[in-house]
């Protein structure tokens, strides 16, 4: 809901900024009924576009065209999108909602075409940077663009590492490509939680993932933690489609460690942003620990030291750990979702 209203405010002051110029050019006297005609024909076309992208795409009707290979999906989106800004600049509902004289034939003047065009060269920009975010990760686009991490910098994060259990004896029963379909499934249902959790993918290795977050985005409702359990929530829903096509459902194994890291890009023809530290190599130990302890989620005291309400999380204390290649030992617990 969030992106859909960002997305929205947008657009709107989109349809403001470009009504604003348009009278700059054209028009002289006031300019507030053309900006507010700008800012509801903004929204009016913003509105359907971003319903699209954040709610219909995630459902399984939408699904199949999120899947597509890059050109199909972006082809498809801008021909929808351009009819939705046709008929959105045809139907004129700024002017109409403002109690004005709508136009006899509204495309058929320039300015009309001119709005067409533009909204056109603006969904295409929108939609070249949305598509290329998704591949890349929104926040890593947008660290690259602004440079925040073009110098090296320490700051406290979360890792959550999450392995996904049973991937190994699929591969010998069904082969690699069983697997990679599997994986993807996976990992495509994990994607809608952790986003709804302010996380960021890091990397995927293998039949791992990677999530990240600094700490103050982690902190509040121990964001890490309830992440993970929506993420087991999401793919227990699906289980049964899982056994029916793979032959089992999806368990995870996870751990949690926060600490400081060093966070910088890296990279000359593919840049990157990384992070470096003992927190990282702590974080893939205690992932590691989960099968020797038999627990499914394991979280060191130094990742729950850093969030606030984990009152509602059964935390069973397994004492201080030894883990290969730490000489000190970690504190952990076992948490479960509910007391």
């Amino acid at each position: 809901m969030r992106l859909f209203l960002r997305l929205l405010l947008l657009g709107t002051l989109i349809g403001v900024a470009y009504n604003s110029f348009i009278d700059l050019i054209f028009f002289t006297g006031s300019i507030f009924p053309r900006n507010l005609v700008g800012a509801i024909d903004g929204a009016a076309i913003t509105a359907p576009i971003a319903a699209m992208e954040t709610f219909l795409l995630r459902t399984r009707w939408g699904r199949p065209l999120q899947q597509a290979p890059f050109l199909v999906t972006f082809g498809a989106k801008w021909l929808v999108y351009g009819t939705i800004i046709t008929a959105v600049i045809a139907g004129e509902p700024g002017t109409r909602a403002l109690g004005l004289t709508p136009s006899a034939a509204p495309l058929q003047s320039p300015l009309a075409r001119l709005a067409v065009l533009f909204s056109f060269v603006a969904a295409f920009a929108f939609l070249f940077v949305f598509e290329i975010s998704q591949i890349v990760g929104p926040r890593n686009l947008r660290n690259i663009v602004l440079g925040r991490y073009h110098r090296p910098r320490v700051e406290e994060r979360f890792f959550l590492f999450l392995d996904i259990a049973g991937s190994t004896s699929l591969a010998e029963q069904t082969g690699p490509a069983a697997v990679h379909r599997f994986l993807a499934r996976v990992f495509r249902l994990a994607s809608d939680p952790i986003a709804d959790y302010s996380g960021e993918v890091y990397q995927y290795v293998g039949d791992e993932m990677v999530v990240t977050w600094t700490v103050a985005e982690a902190r509040s409702d121990a964001r890490p933690i309830a992440c993970f359990f929506a993420i087991v929530a999401a793919l227990h829903e699906v289980a049964p489609e899982f056994e029916r096509e793979f032959g089992l459902a999806p368990r995870l194994r996870a751990a949690l460690h926060a600490g400081p890291v060093i966070s910088g890009e890296i990279g000359d023809s593919k840049r990157d942003v990384v992070f470096h530290g003992d927190v990282m190599n702590t974080a893939a130990r205690l992932e590691q620990a989960t099968r020797d302890l038999d627990r499914s989620f394991l979280v060191s005291t130094d990742a729950l030291s850093r969030l606030a309400a984990t009152e509602r999380y059964a935390l069973e204390p397994l004492g201080p750990q030894a883990l290969r290649g730490r000489a000190a030992p970690v504190e952990v617990y076992a948490v479960s979702a509910t007391r």
